[in-house]
């Protein structure tokens, strides 16, 4: 099957530990079924009144030693497959982590992330068991029932063997309807737990919009029902336990009257001796967990080949952008832009282009303004650019490559971006800054969120560049947030920057410092700023004004006044709208 194939590579990895660990339990099976044997004999030589005290206390002394190589080996088969169980699990997390890092932002636009977190949580957590657990119990099980059966055919007789044993075929059956049972049972519950995290993770980063609204009640009423219908798809797993559980207790209680009835008439007519009864009743108590471990086993193999397939599922996932044949040896760029009649449609809109017919170059060391409404695709042309999306090869160059020509590692390294969710990790000011680059340099830190004007409200918090920001930067404005990504971007010092609507949540005046710095700052480079207010971009070089994903304007602020256009348009509407708010 291909899920056992997908998870031998890991288990491989391991297999000194499975074998030792399946040595430690074979020594632990072999040890149990002496016990009985022991004890038979003791109970037939006290019968028969051919054992002194001296013979007792050596079987004794025998079972003790048993006692204690049982106890030792189990030690070792639990230190060694449930470690290896446990590494396999750790491995399996990084590189699920890993592969999930390497796909494309459609993947993302596809998948929540609740889903994903179960895949993290529950999904591991049943290949863990069926690595771990369910080995040892289908070794040990089928070791046990050879070993037993041989012991009480050998030992005892093969009639009463075989009158006892023969309910127990039963099982044999019932497994399997159990086992297809449950598989399917298991991963519509593994799908309900994936709809719950989901509505978890989405209900805790919205909360703030779910107070602003006093909508409490209506999620929790939303919550209650995704909780109850994944209650209802785990009850319907533990329905399926609990009618299958007590059926093999009964199957074994016939097993044991059988072997009651049976046997005693055995010992009574002299067949077998009174020691031998004793023994085979403590052989059918050892063939109890050989049976219930059968369940255990189904159980543990249908949950663990659901979720093995359920991650096997994205890690045959393929990154829609990756380096290909034409990838060049290329680590620095100087900056030159070029758009070459570049048109591009969202996968899935076909019949809507984001952009149309895009052309325009812009020098190294030169700053770009793209001005539009919203949906104009002005966001669209930096995902592009950062190739988060791919354009039809040529139609975007940098430094006369085409965009595929340039790795994707050194493309990326060699921009520094803002986006419009300014997105702060949950650590520290200063870690969050120097996110972007290997070495992180405390002065260096400083200077730029100096360069982004956030310098001074960082030295207020009383932990200053070690206060640590809440999940998403919650506990810094809107303001603050954009600031200290302005800053992790400056600190990167890349050829290109391109700034997302970067300075929307801060004041003119914040504003107008923070792009005085940038020109001081970007001499030489290349930047993109992309933006909604024409203050923010009217000292550009260029200004490409975009509408409905088509270039409408593009020169310098003095020449799209002069075209009477939509650029001056917005201008004097924004005019308006400031004279407005300074009157008021």
């Amino acid at each position: 099957m291909k899920e056992l194939k997908f998870v031998s590579r890991y288990v491989g990895r391991h297999g000194l530990q499975y074998v030792l660990g399946i040595l430690a339990l074979f020594a632990v099976d072999l040890m149990n079924v002496y016990i009985p044997q022991y004890t038979g004999e003791i109970t037939d030589g006290l019968e028969a009144q051919t054992i002194g005290m001296d013979g007792v206390w050596n079987l004794i002394v025998r079972i003790l030693i048993l006692g204690a190589i049982i106890a030792l080996g189990r030690f070792f088969w639990r230190f060694f497959i449930f470690g290896a169980s446990r590494s396999i699990e750790k491995e399996m997390r990084n590189d699920l982590f890993g592969h999930l890092e390497t796909l494309s932002m459609r993947y993302y636009n596809e998948h929540k992330t609740g889903d994903l977190m179960a895949h993290f949580t529950n999904d591991l957590a049943a290949v863990r068991m069926f690595l771990g657990p369910t080995v040892i119990t289908a070794f040990d099980a089928t070791v046990m029932l050879i070993m037993v059966l041989a012991q009480m055919i050998l030992y005892v007789n093969v009639k009463l063997t075989l009158v006892a044993v023969f309910p127990l075929i039963l099982i044999v059956f019932g497994d399997y309807f159990y086992g297809k049972v449950m598989h399917q049972r298991f991963i519509r519950k593994q799908e309900a737990f994936s709809d719950l995290t989901d509505q978890v993770q989405e209900a805790v980063t919205g909360i703030r919009v779910i107070k602003a609204f006093v909508q409490e009640r209506k999620e929790l009423a939303a919550f209650a029902r995704t909780n109850r219908f994944n209650q209802e798809k785990n009850l319907g797993v533990v329905r399926v336990q609990a009618l299958f559980m007590p059926l093999l207790d009964l199957i074994v209680g016939i097993s044991s009257l059988l072997t009651l009835l049976y046997g005693g008439y055995l010992a009574i007519t002299g067949e077998i001796s009174l020691g031998q009864f004793v023994a085979f009743n403590s052989y059918i108590s050892m063939l109890v967990w050989p049976m219930i471990a059968a369940g255990e086993c189904i159980t543990y193999i249908s949950q663990g080949m659901a979720s093995l397939r359920r991650i096997q599922i994205i890690f045959q996932e393929k990154p829609d952008i990756v380096d290909g044949e034409e990838t060049q040896d290329v680590e620095e760029l100087k900056g030159q832009i070029e758009f070459d009649h570049l048109t591009f449609t969202y996968p899935g809109e076909k019949n809507v282009p984001a952009l149309q017919d895009i052309s325009l170059n812009v020098p190294a060391g030169s700053t770009l303004a793209i001005l539009g409404r919203t949906g104009s695709g002005k966001t669209t042309l930096a995902n592009l650019l950062m190739r988060l999306y791919d354009a039809e090869p040529g139609m975007i160059r940098i430094d006369d490559y085409s965009l595929r020509e340039i790795p994707l590692k050194a493309l990326r390294r060699n921009i520094a971006y803002v986006p419009q969710d300014n997105f702060l990790f949950s650590d520290t000011l200063e870690n969050n800054i120097a996110f972007g680059v290997e070495q992180k340099d405390e002065e260096a830190v400083r200077q730029a969120a100096k360069a982004a004007c956030i310098h001074d409200n960082i030295m207020d918090f009383p932990d200053g560049y070690q206060t640590v920001v809440g999940e998403r930067g919650v506990t810094l404005s809107g303001g603050q947030k954009q600031r200290s990504s302005i800053a992790r971007a400056l600190l990167k010092d890349a050829p290109i920057l391109i700034l997302d609507d970067a300075l929307s949540a801060v004041d003119t005046d914040t504003e107008e410092q923070i792009l005085k710095n940038l020109r001081a700052n970007r001499r030489g480079k290349t930047t993109l700023i992309i933006a909604h207010r024409i203050s923010t971009i009217q000292q550009a070089d260029h200004i490409l004004v975009l509408d409905e994903g088509h270039m409408v304007e593009y020169g310098t602020h003095e020449e799209l006044m002069a075209l009477h256009g939509l650029y001056r348009s917005i201008y004097e509407k924004q005019q308006l709208e400031k004279q407005l708010a300074e009157t008021q």
